[in-house]
């Protein structure tokens, strides 16, 4: 194979501050995955033959080295996107610009697709099927991924063409001056093209995986709407992830909850207190060590519901020892923002008490972990209102199944509000109060359960 040399040292036109500077070539091949632009060692990985798919690749790679950000981590500026998602968008930010300056880039592909289709289909992988289809979007690859999902999952089909028409009318107007502008105001900012194109393309995308995949006409137009400017986030039929907020500041309670407190006992394994085998008629030398009462109580935060640190303290008082935690979950976030907090844990209590972020989406896994810090004896007490919803806060009836089986099967209590909570713990067992089955969404699939 005669090579032919690549010069990205030719390359001009940035306005960001760009240095030239000499590159090293690494000889690549025309398959995904071996072609490369490495700002930090300035190292261009790209096939070096004469075929047309050859020479497409060298110019794709030179258009990163023209457009794409270099000295800023896209993920510094933008944390609560995936580093997943920002890759495909600039994948097809530059097929755009290359299509846009006359090349053909329906010779983009390397055969692989199709069975790349097949393996995600058959993992179920469906927000990696949205990340990879857009990288393919307007190329040779695009055809055939449809394809190899096409005999396996065929249902994904429509969706991803309903978000492919919607993110080729976002950019339809834009010019390649646009698409691929380097400006920007200040040295912390990405370039302007960057910026104005893949950011919002990486949060369309991200929404879209984390949707479930509509299998009725009426769950795809709710899909079609929730592309749209403002349109509210398609169902996921999943709970988010749990994620814990572990910058809270603590302070001590006054009294120590649930510490160990050594009681003289005539019998034991400890000879605490021998001085009382003289003292004491009753000869109590041994120690005996007893719990302050506890309990794990798991606040919905959701909604207009806020607790105060009132409500805390007049809990701490009825159980010392109580376990709390609450919890609300912004609709639609990947795991960047806390959506549980320990608002209380046995000896502490949080400084400050976080506010909710607008839906539940977390109910299930946040009861698991409540059961999960339960002592022996201790009842576990769900403030709440019953309204289960999934991570983009849409009622979900197996969600909510599944919490009314954790309600069955663990012996949950459901109150309304704080100081109804506050009744079960100093009576210390459950009240004659409302039924779990009046409780919104999660009594509907109580009262199921029960039939």
């Amino acid at each position: 194979m005669n090579a032919r040399p690549v010069f990205p040292e030719l390359i001009t036109g940035r306005e960001d501050g760009f240095i030239d500077a000499p590159w090293t070539i690494d000889v690549g091949w025309a398959l995904r995955g071996h072609a490369s632009c490495d700002f930090v060692n300035r190292r261009l990985e790209v096939p070096l033959g004469k075929t047309a798919v050859d020479r497409l690749i060298r110019c794709h790679e030179l258009v990163h080295v023209r457009v794409s950000p270099y000295d800023i981590h896209p993920l510094a500026v933008h944390p609560e996107l995936s580093q997943r998602a920002l890759e495909c968008a600039e994948e097809y930010r530059v097929n755009s610009i290359l299509q846009r300056l006359g090349f053909d880039v329906t010779s983009l592909r390397d055969g692989s697709e199709l069975n790349a289709a097949q393996r995600l289909a058959a993992n179920s992988a469906w927000d990696e099927a949205v990340y990879f289809f857009v990288a393919t979007i307007g190329t040779g690859a695009e055809k055939d991924f449809l394809k190899g999902l096409r005999r396996s999952s065929p249902q994904w089909i429509k969706p991803l063409q309903v978000m492919r028409r919607r993110i080729v009318s976002m950019y339809a107007t834009w010019s390649v001056d646009d698409i691929g502008a380097t400006t920007r105001e200040d040295v912390h900012q990405l370039p302007r093209g960057f910026e104005l194109f893949c950011v919002p393309l990486a949060r369309l995308m991200m929404s879209v995986a984390g949707a479930s995949t509509p299998q009725t006409p009426d769950e795809l137009r709710k899909f079609r709407r929730s592309l749209e400017p403002g349109g509210r986030r398609a169902p996921s039929q999943k709970f988010a992830d749990l994620v814990l907020d572990d910058s809270l500041e603590y302070v001590s309670v006054t009294r120590r909850c649930n510490a160990r407190r050594d009681r003289p006992d005539v019998s034991g394994t400890a000879l605490r207190y021998p001085n009382r085998l003289l003292s004491d008629p009753h000869r109590r030398a041994f120690a005996r060590s007893r719990r302050a009462p506890g309990g794990v109580v798991v606040v919905d935060q959701s909604g207009s519901m806020d607790l105060s640190n009132e409500q805390v303290d007049e809990l701490l008082a009825a159980t010392p020892g109580a376990f709390v935690v609450g919890y609300s979950h912004r609709p639609g976030d990947g795991g960047t923002v806390a959506n549980a907090w320990v608002i209380a844990q046995r000896s502490t209590r949080a400084r400050v008490i976080p506010n909710g972020n607008v839906g539940n989406g977390v109910d299930g896994p946040v009861l698991r972990y409540a059961l999960a810090q339960r002592h022996r004896g201790d009842q576990v007490i769900w403030v709440t209102d019953g309204q289960i919803t999934d991570s983009n806060d849409h009622p979900c009836e197996a969600l909510s199944l599944e919490c009314a089986e954790l309600i069955r099967r663990q012996r949950i209590v459901l109150v309304r509000t704080v100081a109804e909570a506050v009744k079960v713990l100093r009576l210390g067992r459950p009240t004659n109060g409302e039924s779990p089955q009046n409780f919104g969404r999660v009594g509907a699939a109580w009262a199921k359960m029960s039939m």
